[in-house]
């Protein structure tokens, strides 16, 4: 078992705008820490912008509306210092959005501070837009949001104290854990201190760079500034190919990283083909053993099908064609996580045999190239497949044990014999 200050971050996913209120929230933290969570992260909660997205801040001392009871003063902060309260209370840190690379354009800093914003030729705010790496054609603008400039800003410091207060003033709150939103756009001059500060305020404070769909330039430019995670791109691995455990070894030094089956970003997997049990745990287990970090989306635990958006996601969407309820599974998973050093630690991969083969094996070794845990995948998402003791790598003899997390059933791997996988099945060797 890893300790307390190794231990890998196992996150929640909480959605506001799933839950009613932020009471809902609170209410819901037990069923949170029953499936064995450590840590529960907050999408943005700030009162927004015209545009309704929770992504387009408008003040980050105010709350959002649509999280409130009617009548509730948005620069009230009672429910939310409960809600940490209680998190705290249950062993689990609480972790928000760190969103300081664009504001909504109707944010006060706009008029107040225009020296800190990017500006197009013709002198007005520029709005940020990615560029999709696989078509460079395919540009997406996000005009309900004004971009802060750092690079070439006159007043940098100000605006980075401005920053640094705001991080304070959570993390005065209790919240200690911070997700930063498009990680990559902002550079190590500005991370370095902000995150330097926020420890010296409170030991311990974690930092995660978001950085999916970035380049690996961009990406590397993340080293140095001080990140507990990024997050990996384990999600959309289908096992054919080599090119996510050479993203793994690529980016391994830079810091430790998070793996999810789903993100408030992507498709539901439910909605994904082939929409079975079995994908569910495949996806699922895949996450809890690939990096040192895990995350599951609100929804998850009982199959949601219908995908989250920052604007139009309402409660009613929370149990919305249920399938399966697999709290209690989850729950098993989080701890043998926890529970098995390998899986505790970012780790090296290593392929043994070929990705043409219907079974995949692998192995996770220790970050100090040690021995940690052998992994046998069915690749086929719709059959079974016997496997004879024959074909499992000898190199997997290191393991004691052979462990098939889908049924939590496991039995010594001197006497495993021969063996039947259902489709999509992961099974490993500890």
């Amino acid at each position: 078992m890893a300790t307390k200050t190794d231990a890998p971050s196992i996150i929640y996913n909480l959605f506001p705008r799933l839950f009613r209120t932020i009471e809902d929230w609170t209410d819901y933290v037990d069923k949170i820490a029953e499936m064995k969570f450590n840590s529960i992260y907050v999408n943005p909660f700030h009162e927004v912008g015209g545009s309704q997205s929770m992504y387009a801040v408008k003040d980050y001392y105010k709350l959002n509306a649509d999280f409130l009871p009617p009548g509730t003063k948005t620069d009230n902060f009672a429910l939310l210092q409960k809600f940490v309260d209680k998190c705290k209370a249950a062993g689990i840190e609480v972790y928000m959005d760190l969103v300081i690379n664009h504001t909504a354009n109707e944010s006060p800093l706009v008029t107040k501070y225009p020296k800190w914003y990017k500006r197009n030729p013709d002198g007005t705010v520029a709005h940020p837009f990615a560029i999709d790496p696989g078509n460079p054609d395919n540009v997406t603008v996000w005009g309900d949001l004004s971009e802060i400039e750092f690079e070439n800003n006159p007043d940098f410091d100000g605006m980075m104290k401005y920053w640094d207060d705001m991080v304070a003033f959570y993390q005065n709150m209790g919240i200690n854990g911070f997700r930063c939103d498009a990680a990559y756009k902002i550079p190590k001059r500005a991370w370095e201190p902000l995150i330097k500060n926020a420890r010296k305020r409170v030991k311990g404070a974690k930092f995660l760079a978001e950085s999916l769909g970035c380049t690996v330039e961009q990406t590397q430019a993340l080293n140095g500034c001080g990140f507990d995670y990024l997050f990996n791109s384990s999600k959309w691995w289908n096992f054919e190919g080599p090119w996510c455990l050479e993203q793994h070894e690529q980016f391994r030094h830079i810091a430790p990283s998070i793996s999810f089956p789903e993100s408030h970003d992507t498709t539901r997997l439910m909605a994904d083909q082939p929409g079975t049990l079995e994908m569910q745990k495949n996806r699922y287990v895949l996450a809890a053993i690939f990096s040192k970090g895990l995350m599951m989306t609100v929804g998850f635990e009982h199959c949601s099908k219908k995908q989250i958006n920052v604007v139009s996601t309402r409660p009613t969407d929370m149990m919305m064609s249920p399938h399966w309820d697999l709290s209690n599974w989850i729950a098993k998973i989080n701890t043998l996580k926890a529970d098995t050093p390998a899986m505790c630690v970012e780790g090296q991969w290593k392929m043994h045999g070929s990705y043409d083969h219907d079974l995949l094996f692998l192995e996770k070794r220790m970050n100090d190239g040690k021995p940690g845990m052998g992994v046998m995948i069915n690749k086929d998402w719709y059959n079974r497949r016997h496997v004879t003791r024959g074909e499992i790598p000898g190199d997997f003899g290191n393991y004691k044990k052979m462990h098939k997390v889908f049924d939590q059933k496991g039995k010594a791997l001197d006497n495993a014999g021969d063996v039947d996988l259902i489709a999509s099945e992961i099974v490993l060797f500890v």
